[in-house]
């Protein structure tokens, strides 16, 4: 059995809203107009959410970074202008040359900075983190939350826990983003996330035990042995936000292969939403992937490179899913509905009849 420290599951049920007009907000370090935006408060995410630079800018998203750094050398994992992929990349290259690489959680002190300007705007935030049962992140928004109620007692910081990793834990934030957008108000995008992230899946494959070793996720016995036998494991977030095995393939294709079969068994109504694909650099497997998921009915596939923070612990060679459908916990029936959103209309005509 493998242990792993990373991925977060979280689970969306694209359930609510979606209302009326544009996007609010500002990039973390700037601050533009807010009171002409719709939303009435400001999202935040750590690093870790894996939004592209499109989603970002588009959806007025604040992102606050992890820090990794490569032999001592701290960098951000994200840093604004400098594109995303040159980073991951350049990590992941430093991974496969056996350089030693780690990252470190956000920091309440950080958050704090971050989201500072918004409350001296006077703007509530929502800020979306990894998986607490991931990272210490969560904990740390929350400690931060609470400092910053001190310094602002008229203003509120929410955090959710998106029981997710990687672009599972962006499109919370972004589907959050489009709610404040159509005038829902802080805390029914709060209570939107809370309601529906087991609906949300990310599973994902890795392609080689050594970065799960050591890591100290899996013992070097059972590296050793799984790389003799060339197994590769398939692994998923479960319902309480945590990283599991869901099997153990022998082989790459049959790896990838159990991601298409896991889509098919849980997605629902795949053409009608948001599905998203995250690499570590392997990107002619990740576009492989997308044409599969096309065939089965995936229209708005958004790609990235995997996320640094949960990379760090998968290694070069991660290939990630990320989708709405049944929920993640086994003993409940629910299922994402979203018809502000303007999804899922298939499966509620079914529902109908």
């Amino acid at each position: 059995m493998f242990i792993i420290f990373i991925e977060k599951i979280l689970n969306l049920n694209v359930a609510s809203a979606l209302k009326s007009a544009a996007f609010c907000l500002k990039q973390t370090k700037e601050a533009t107009d807010l009171e002409d935006k719709m939303r009435s408060f400001d999202i935040y995410a750590d690093s870790a959410a894996n939004l592209t630079a499109e989603m970002i800018k588009e959806n007025g998203i604040g992102v606050v970074s992890y820090t990794c750094s490569i032999d001592g050398v701290d960098m951000e994992c994200y840093e604004e202008g400098v594109p995303f992929e040159e980073t991951a990349k350049k990590y992941y290259d430093a991974m496969r040359a056996g350089s030693e690489t780690k990252t470190t959680l956000v920091n309440a002190e950080k958050i704090i900075a971050a989201v500072t300007p918004s409350m001296q705007a006077g703007r509530d935030v929502l800020f979306v983190t990894i998986s607490s049962n991931i990272s210490g992140t969560y904990n740390q928004a929350v400690m931060a939350a609470k400092q910053l109620k001190e310094l602002f007692p008229e203003r509120k910081m929410l955090v959710a826990d998106s029981f997710n990793a990687a672009l599972g834990e962006g499109l919370c934030a972004l589907y959050a983003a489009k709610l404040g957008d159509m005038g829902e108000s802080l805390e029914a995008c709060h209570q939107w996330i809370e309601n529906n992230k087991l609906n949300l899946h990310g599973i994902f494959t890795v392609d080689s035990l050594k970065y799960l070793k050591r890591g100290g996720r899996i013992s070097a016995v059972v590296a050793i042995a799984g790389t003799i036998l060339n197994i590769k494991p398939v692994l998923r977030g479960d319902e309480n936000g945590k990283l599991s095995v869901t099997c153990n393939e022998r082989g790459r294709k049959k790896s990838i292969a159990k991601l298409i079969q896991l889509f098919k068994e849980n997605v629902i109504d795949p053409e009608n939403q948001i599905i998203a694909i995250s690499h570590a650099d392997c990107l002619d497997e990740a576009n492989e992937l997308a044409d599969k998921l096309r065939e089965l009915g995936a229209k708005d596939i958004v790609m990235n490179y995997y996320d640094i923070c949960t990379g760090s612990h998968a290694g070069p060679g991660t290939l990630a899913l990320f989708f709405l459908g049944k929920s993640r916990d086994k003993n409940s029936e629910k299922q994402p509905s979203a018809s502000k959103f303007g999804w899922f209309k298939s499966k509620q005509k079914q529902d109908k009849k």
